[in-house]
């Protein structure tokens, strides 16, 4: 990633080892999350190789791994999946003693995993770089987020209780903002430096092009691009829906199976998320069928060619359900998500379950909701019984406020990207 792109304070730099520790660290995402920044500013007093270069490839596969903590050391080695020696002379390195702390990056998941697999099993540490998340994007820091707090909580009314209903346009404006252009051109941090609309469209077009031409060549060696492509394409219109492999087949005209080889393309590339539905195993009345989301809305609205377009309710959705996600997975916590549908028709647009319960939450694309957009979590707290923790209707107002006995409306800007802030404070 250039070094010219701006810094940003990452989530991800909560949990990630510190350099007295022994261990081996191995950063996945996709291309230009910022994984290469990150390392070096976590990092900086160990030797970087980038392993794009064929000469940086060829001097480390000849050197032996008798030799590898004289000639190498402690390192950050990037793009390590496009050598494949490296992994046994890390390993070795590592149990010998000789070298107890590397970080390896690379964007091409598949790969890295089988090596690890092969070679570094129970020895390394894996952590995944996400485009920019809300509170990161808004420079507001990445400790007590709103989410964060709520995922440990028991009884969510006597929390949400002790925060100030409305916040001042000092607090709230940076991060209306930043939600803002998070829904029009999405998280890739390039984007950042780049002012007017046709660039970041440029950008993100060429960011796909490269995905295709690049990544997916190396995935899933096809050398004809062209069907991928049509599929990509119509996979970005169905956001936010279910997942019927037989309908998307269809329409790109491709078998079932290639369909289904495509989205695992997709997913190990990190473009999208496939959202589970809840007890799909535990009763026989629930949709079984999963809901297609993109990770990051930017690509998925260039896919669309749709930056020109209001934000849509599924959009919207889209973006809520992917930082949640991000969330989730960055700080490795004990949460999981699904969403609820039944055959008799209720629907939640989605659940984080944790060991303590299940939050149930709506999301609505307004800037006001009342309890009518309740309804459903209500309905659901029948079924859920005592696991029910409680409810949140994220919709995009200003206010914080109770709908009922444990379930609230709360804009989703301060759901992802605020510090708590007491009432009494």
């Amino acid at each position: 990633m250039s070094e010219n792109i701006q810094y940003f304070e990452r989530q991800l730099s909560r949990v990630l080892p510190k350099l007295d520790e022994r261990k081996i660290v191995l950063i996945t995402g996709a291309r230009q999350t910022g994984k290469t920044t990150l390392a070096k500013r976590l990092y900086p007093g160990l030797t970087y190789f980038n392993l794009d270069a064929p000469e940086l490839r060829h001097y480390v596969r000849s050197i032996p791994a008798l030799r590898w903590d004289r000639e190498i050391g402690r390192a950050v080695l990037d793009e390590a999946q496009k050598e494949q020696s490296l992994f046994e002379k890390v390993k070795y390195a590592y149990d010998e003693g000789l070298v107890p702390f590397t970080v390896l990056l690379g964007s091409s998941q598949i790969f890295l995993q089988k090596n690890v697999r092969e070679s570094l099993a129970g020895r390394v540490w894996l952590y995944d770089l996400w485009p920019l998340s809300l509170c990161e994007y808004a420079r507001k820091g990445t400790q007590d987020i709103l989410l964060d707090q709520l995922l440990t909580r028991t009884d969510i009314d006597p929390f949400l209780s002790s925060l100030r209903p409305l916040l001042s346009p000092l607090e709230y404006l940076p991060l209306r903002e930043a939600e803002d252009s998070l829904l029009a051109w999405g998280g890739m941090p390039a984007l950042i430096t780049l002012s007017k609309p046709e660039e970041k469209r440029e950008w993100l077009q060429n960011y796909i092009r490269t995905y295709l031409e690049r990544d997916l060549r190396d995935l899933a060696r096809i050398g004809d691009l062209e069907p991928f492509q049509k599929f990509q394409q119509l996979a970005a219109f169905r956001v936010g829906s279910l997942l019927h492999y037989s309908e998307i087949a269809r329409d790109a005209g491709i078998s079932v199976d290639t369909a289904r080889r495509y989205f695992e393309y997709l997913k190990i590339s990190y473009q999208v998320l496939l959202l589970q539905p809840y007890g799909s195993n535990r009763a026989k009345n629930l949709i079984k069928t999963p809901k297609l989301y993109w990770i990051d809305v930017g690509i998925q609205r260039a896919l669309t060619r749709s930056h020109e377009s209001p934000v849509t309710g599924s959009l919207f959705e889209n973006y809520v359900i992917s930082e949640l996600y991000k969330h989730v997975r960055t700080l490795h916590r004990e949460a999981s998500l699904s969403f609820y549908r039944s055959r008799g028709g209720l629907e939640v647009d989605c659940l984080l379950e944790t060991p303590k319960g299940i939050l149930a939450l709506e999301i609505k694309n307004r800037d006001t909701v009342g309890l009518v957009d309740a309804r459903r979590i209500r309905d659901l707290e029948q079924s859920l019984g005592p696991s029910f923790l409680g409810g949140l209707v994220v919709y995009r107002g200003d206010t914080l406020h109770p709908l009922r006995e444990r379930i609230w409306a709360i804009p989703s800007w301060r759901l992802l990207g605020s510090i708590t802030e007491l009432k009494r404070l």
